[in-house]
């Protein structure tokens, strides 16, 4: 129901706002997900015309809000861009997510819960790379258009936790029992429609708009892994 809500009847209802006012509308802007396309196979990536074929509740109801800002800007002329980005880490992430939550348990030694075997392939986008390309869309993109945002950084789920873990082992105290935190590690029912490999071609944002990642997969998660440690209270307040 939330999901319906929030992304069916929210992205309609500033949609209206927006035509009521659009002689005040410069741009509106709409950030969406990777999800919306479904599950890739072992090669290939998403392009802007990839067909759409969402597999959970969510991406559905994400896929049907995509579709609301393309009828309005066709329908009524409403200045909108989109974009579809892959999955973002980084600073203020709400702590259930994959990242912060394998940072924060591997810091007080809990267990690392991972789905199925672990294997399942993401594109990561550190968050202010993320914004960047929204700004740039935003001020330079055109309108009607739609923008993939990746990080060309596929990595298993698994290798980002392993990632994590030794971040963590480098940069905390060591568990009181001197084990490794890999150790914590305990894989978990995988859960339904999960996808197995998300990738992402942003060529056209590239090449048209000419935004670039500012962070590697090195770089971005060892100022992740940082930010978490030195950020405790803001994670105990949330």
């Amino acid at each position: 129901d939330d999901f319906i809500r929030t992304n069916i009847v929210g992205t309609y209802t500033l949609l209206q706002l927006a035509r009521e006012r659009k002689d005040r509308i410069v741009r509106f802007h709409h950030v969406s997900t990777d999800e919306v396309f479904g599950s890739l196979g072992e090669t290939g990536w998403f392009s802007e015309t990839t067909p759409y074929s969402p597999n959970s509740p969510y991406s559905a109801s994400k896929a049907a809000s995509d579709h609301l800002v393309r009828a309005y800007h066709e329908t009524y002329g409403l200045p909108v861009t989109v974009t579809n980005c892959s999955n973002n880490y980084g600073p203020y992430q709400f702590p259930e997510k994959l990242v912060p939550l394998m940072i924060l348990n591997a810091l007080e030694g809990k267990p690392l819960p991972v789905y199925g075997d672990g294997l399942n392939v993401r594109d990561w986008l550190y968050v202010t790379d993320h914004c960047a390309a929204i700004w740039t869309v935003m001020n330079r993109g055109t309108a009607g258009r739609v923008y993939c945002v990746g990080g060309r950084c596929e990595k298993p789920n698994l290798d980002v936790v392993h990632r994590i873990c030794d971040g963590v082992d480098r940069l905390a105290p060591p568990l009181a029992d001197g084990r490794p935190r890999r150790a914590l590690i305990t894989h978990v029912k995988d859960r339904p429609g999960h996808d197995r490999r998300y990738a992402i071609d942003c060529t056209r944002l590239e090449r048209e708009l000419g935004w670039r990642q500012a962070e590697t997969f090195e770089s971005g998660f060892e100022k992740t892994i940082r930010w978490y440690l030195d950020n405790r209270a803001w994670v105990d307040r949330v």
